[in-house]
């Protein structure tokens, strides 16, 4: 399985959790060892999102795939993804 699949299938395993608290997760990219997502939905605005990203998203990614760096939130980036 590719590593960008396997990203997918651990992101679809934690949406539900998400969504119960009234976020959302989208896949945007992986690239350089660094995966690219986009936290929406309550997730946006909690105050807990650094938490949730790190400790929660980043670490269950990292458990499964070691050689990930890092999980970077775009929607915490003013720019347009068009750029990318």
């Amino acid at each position: 399985m590719k590593v960008e699949e396997q990203i997918k299938e651990i992101l679809e395993k934690l949406r539900p959790f998400l969504i119960s608290d009234g976020g959302d997760i989208e896949y945007v990219k992986y690239e350089d060892n660094i995966v690219y997502i986009r936290m929406m939905g309550a997730c946006v605005n909690c105050q807990m999102i650094d938490f949730t990203l790190k400790d929660g998203i980043e670490a269950a990614i990292q458990e499964e795939i070691p050689e990930v760096k890092e999980v970077v939130n775009l929607a915490s980036y003013d720019f347009d993804m068009d750029d990318m």
